[in-house]
């Protein structure tokens, strides 16, 4: 771009996941950008805080070893070894009491066979019902998550049909679906719950293994992505916020990417945001004075606590442990007051955590997205658009938009790509178009 004469200015407009890696991607090109972030801060839905001397994110992400674009991201911003991966997929299980129920783990087996011992094994379910998960998940392995049909149906009414107890549901099933779609199995598109067991657990043995942070999101994206559009000549302009009426003097320096929620989005372009709906997170963290949690996460049956992980390290807390809760489609928690989650919470966690019943509380506080993600029930796929737009020079980048992956930071940081090559393509292809005449 650059040898063709002057370098091709490009606006992006957002500063979260997908924003940065649009950026980032554009000045990689040899692009003039300049990011326009109306907070005063980087991150979008992945961004952290500093509260009583430690650092938290707004809620615990982890990355699948599928997540190929998010980690080639983290790999471009030299800090992919902030992001270390389990050498093999395991997610201990407790029961309400604490006890272990049981464990979603891979063995060293091709897929599928990897899960089939973890599932044979697995407590909460009967032996009936373990065989019968296993044929439901031979039968996923066999759809499509592409296929139109499937975003037609819901994921529960798929599992009921095909043999699937309330039990095996909730203990099994919904283990998995309401963390990746923030949505339960029955109001989930099957599509989508496809493409997340499918990618994620059956295609590949190792494609689930999980990787948890060590750094807080602000060292883990938003410092080295800065860094790296400075360094690549750009701009990053925080607490600037651009609204429609900036757009057209925006596109006549160049191509712009939009990359906000899709509810922001609708301002600019046409987004049937009502189709695309919402779903909340409420995140929980918890400071004790002492070690609770022996594992680095674990998940949680019979409990309100859904999935709790140690963020100890990555805080800089030299004190105790410091604990997160998930929960994952929080339509009943996102209204609560701190108080009131305090009061269910804790008990849950006592119960939960025995070591946390003689243990002191030394700060308790609690972030709520109430729209999270987008909501991705059956039939979301069509309202999801892809990456231009009927603009000429704009394109959209977000987790919202048809990646065809659910709404993660892998969805984001692909988007993001996405409409950066497409900015990059345009560019070439009017130059060229000048050139010619």
């Amino acid at each position: 771009m650059a040898a063709a004469g002057a370098r091709v200015r490009v606006a992006v407009v957002g500063g979260g996941l997908a924003g940065l890696a649009a950026a980032v991607e554009l000045v990689d090109a040899g692009a003039e950008v300049t990011l326009y972030e109306a907070r005063s801060r980087l991150g979008g839905a992945t961004f952290s805080f500093r509260r009583n001397g430690l650092w938290l994110d707004n809620g615990q992400h982890v990355a699948l070893a599928c997540c190929t674009a998010y980690r080639g991201f983290l790999r471009r911003l030299g800090v992919e070894h902030l992001l270390p991966f389990q050498p093999r997929l395991r997610v201990p299980v407790l029961g309400p009491d604490g006890a272990r129920a049981g464990s979603i783990a891979r063995a060293a087996l091709p897929a599928p066979l990897h899960l089939a011992p973890s599932l044979l094994r697995y407590g909460p379910l009967s032996w009936r019902e373990r065989v019968a998960a296993a044929r439901a998940a031979a039968a996923l392995r066999r759809l499509d998550p592409d296929d139109p049909a499937l975003d037609e149906q819901a994921f529960g009414a798929w599992l009921r049909a095909h043999g699937q107890s309330d039990a095996a549901v909730a203990a099994l099933w919904n283990l998995i679906t309401l963390p990746t779609l923030n949505l339960p199995c029955e109001e989930a598109s099957l599509a989508a719950a496809v493409k997340v067991f499918r990618t994620g657990l059956l295609d590949e043995a190792g494609a689930g293994d999980i990787g948890i942070p060590e750094a807080p999101f602000e060292r883990l994206h938003a410092e080295p992505a800065r860094a790296a559009i400075e360094r690549g000549g750009g701009r990053v302009l925080l607490s600037s916020p651009i609204r429609p009426d900036d757009l057209g003097e925006l596109l006549a320096e160049g191509p712009v990417v939009l990359a906000v929620p899709h509810h922001a989005a609708a301002a600019f372009v046409p987004v049937d945001v009502e189709a695309l709906g919402h779903s909340p997170i409420v995140n929980l963290h918890v400071h004790y004075d002492r070690p609770v949690l022996r594992e680095p996460l674990a998940a949680a049956l019979g409990s309100p606590v859904q999935f709790v992980f140690d963020r100890t390290r990555p805080s800089g807390a030299r004190e105790g442990q410091l604990l997160a809760v998930s929960l994952s489609h929080a339509v009943g928690e996102i209204g609560r007051s701190l108080a009131s989650l305090r009061a269910t919470y804790l008990p849950a966690l006592e119960r939960l955590l025995p070591a946390a019943r003689e243990a002191t509380v030394l700060d308790f506080a609690a972030t709520h997205e109430p729209r999270a993600t987008f909501r991705a029930a059956p039939g979301v796929r069509r309202a999801r658009p892809g990456t231009t737009t009927a603009t000429p020079g704009l394109y959209l980048a977000g987790a919202w938009t048809d990646t065809g992956w659910p709404a993660t930071m892998e969805g984001a940081v692909r988007s993001g790509i996405a409409a950066a090559r497409a900015a990059i393509a345009s560019s070439r292809s009017a130059r060229n178009t000048t050139v010619l005449a």
